[in-house]
C-alpha cells in the first residue's frame, strides 16, 4: 500500500510507519523508493505500563534502541519522524530525555501521541509547552501530535497542542482509526479555516472543497458509515428541518450556518421537509422544482395536501439497506394503514440526505417500488410529472438526492427497463 502511494503521489510527503526494528525500517525504505518526498516514521513505547508488560525493557534500553534506529533510518533518507508511543502516559522527564536523544540521532519530527485518548486539552497544552521549554534542539524540528478519540477529545487535544506550538496534526478522513478512531481531518481543517480570529497564524494546504467527496469515497471503500450528526460530513450536518431554522436560513444562511455547505463540496440545498417544517421551506422547495409561478392559494392547497406530519421517513423508521420485495410490500401496507384518504392524498415516502454509501441501497429500493407499481409508473411517465417526485395513484416517493451524479442508477437494472432508467436520469 505504501509503495503504491509513493509511486503515484508526487506533491506530498509520503510516510511509512516502522517499529524501531531494522527489518521494519528496511521494509519502509524499500516501499518509499518511488516517493519524491519520503519519510520514515519509527516508534517505540515509553510509558511505564508498556515498558513493564509489553517491551520488558528499561528506560536506558529504550533510549538506546530509539537512537540506534533513528540513526539507521537516517542512512536511507533525511526526513525521519520519531514517536514515543503512549507519550501522554509517560513521565515528562523521560520524554525530554528520549526526544533530546533522537534529535541528536537525526530525527526531524517529534511525534507526541495520546495513544489511548486519555488526556484532556489542558493537559495536552501543558505537556507540549513543557517539551518546548525543556527539550534541547526542539526549535529545529517539527512537533507532531497523534490523538485518539477514546474519550471524545481527539480534535480538542490536537487543537490544544497546536495552540501550544505543535506544527503537525496526524489525523484521518472521517476520524477513522483504532478503537474510537483518531482526530478527524475535516474537523481540524474547517476549525482552522472558520476560526481565523483565533488561528490566524495557522493554515493547511488542504483543498476543503474535496472534503465531502473524499469522505464519501472513504465510507464506500471501508464500509464504515459516518454517523448522521457527524460534524462537516454527516448527513445532517447542514440539514435544517425546524420551521424556525428554515425561515432564518432562507432569510440569511448565516443565521444558522457558520460555514457554507459549498465550502466543503456539499450541495447548498440544506432544507429538509419534515414534520417540523413550515410554509417557507415548502414554497422554496416547490420553486426549486420549477413551480415558482403558482398562486398563493394554490401553494396553500398543496401545503395542506403534503401534510408534513403524514410523511414516513425511511431514514429513521426503516433499515432500507436490507429491504426486499416482501419487506417493501409490508412497509407500504403499514404506511397505507397510517394514511387516510389514500387515493386522494397519496403517501409520501421521504428518503432524506442520501449519501454515497446509501445510493446502491436506495436504488434497489427505488427499482423494487417502481416494479411493484409499474402500471402506475407508466402513467406518471406518460403524464410527464416532475422527475424528482415519482407520483402514482397509490404511492409517491420523494427523493432529496444531494448530488445527482453520485446516484447509482445502474443498481436499478434488475428492476427497470433501459428507457425507464433514462427517464429517471432526466
Amino acid at each position: 500500500a505504501v509503495k503504491l502511494i509513493a509511486d503515484n503521489i508526487k506533491t506530498s510527503t509520503v510516510t511509512s510507519l516502522a517499529r524501531a526494528m531494522k527489518k521494519d525500517i528496511e521494509a519502509a525504505a524499500e516501499a518509499l523508493k518511488g516517493a519524491v518526498k519520503p519519510r520514515i516514521h519509527t516508534f517505540i513505547a515509553t510509558s511505564p505500563i508498556h515498558r513493564e508488560f509489553k517491551l520488558k525493557m528499561t528506560k536506558e534500553e529504550i533510549v538506546k534502541r530509539a537512537t540506534e534506529m533513528v540513526a539507521y533510518a537516517k542512512t536511507f533518507m533525511d526526513d525521519i519522524e520519531f514517536s514515543a508511543e503512549d507519550a501522554l502516559r509517560t513521565e515528562p522527564e523521560f520524554l525530554v530525555e528520549i526526544y533530546e536523544a533522537v534529535i541528536k540521532a537525526g530525527a526531524t519530527t517529534l511525534n507526541v501521541p495520546d495513544t489511548v485518548g486519555y488526556r484532556t486539552p489542558t493537559e495536552m497544552f501543558e505537556l507540549i509547552s513543557y517539551l518546548k521549554k525543556n527539550v534541547k534542539g526542539i526549535d529545529n524540528v517539527d512537533i507532531s501530535v497523534h490523538c485518539h478519540n477514546d474519550l471524545g477529545m481527539a480534535v480538542a487535544n490536537s487543537l490544544a497542542a497546536v495552540e501550544a506550538g505543535a506544527t503537525q496534526v496526524e489525523c484521518t478522513i472521517n476520524g477513522i482509526g483504532e478503537r474510537a478512531g483518531n482526530t478527524s481531518l475535516e474537523e481540524i481543517v474547517m476549525i482552522l479555516k472558520t476560526r481565523k480570529d483565533r488561528y490566524s497564524n495557522f493554515e493547511t494546504s488542504i483543498d476543503a472543497k474535496q472534503i465531502y467527496s473524499t469522505s464519501r469515497l472513504v465510507s464506500l471503500l471501508t464500509g464504515v458509515q459516518v454517523q448522521p450528526n457527524k460534524a462537516i460530513v454527516g448527513a445532517n450536518a447542514f440539514a435544517h428541518e425546524s420551521g424556525i431554522h428554515q425561515h432564518g436560513v432562507l432569510a440569511n444562511k448565516e443565521t444558522y450556518e457558520i460555514i457554507s455547505p459549498e465550502s466543503v463540496g456539499r450541495n447548498a440545498d440544506s432544507l429538509v421537509l419534515g414534520k417540523l417544517s413550515g410554509k417557507h421551506a415548502f414554497v422554496d422547495k416547490l420553486k426549486k422544482l420549477g413551480f415558482g409561478d403558482l398562486e398563493d392559494s394554490k401553494m396553500d392547497q398543496l401545503l395542506k395536501i403534503f401534510d408534513f406530519k403524514g410523511i414516513i421517513d425511511l431514514t429513521t423508521n426503516y433499515r432500507f439497506n436490507s429491504i426486499d420485495t416482501q419487506e417493501l410490500n409490508i412497509f407500504i401496507d403499514r404506511a397505507k394503514e397510517e394514511q387516510t384518504n389514500w387515493y386522494e392524498n397519496p403517501l409520501v415516502i421521504k428518503i432524506n440526505a442520501i449519501e454515497a454509501f446509501e445510493t446502491k441501497c436506495i436504488a434497489c429500493f427505488f427499482g423494487k417500488a417502481i416494479k411493484a407499481y409499474r402500471a402506475e409508473y407508466k402513467q406518471m411517465h406518460d403524464e410527464k410529472l416532475p422527475g424528482r417526485i415519482i407520483y402514482t395513484r397509490s404511492i409517491a416517493i420523494y427523493f432529496e438526492i444531494k448530488n445527482n451524479e453520485l446516484f447509482d442508477f445502474g443498481w436499478c437494472n434488475a428492476f427497470l427497463e433501459k428507457n425507464e432508467i433514462a427517464t429517471l436520469k432526466n
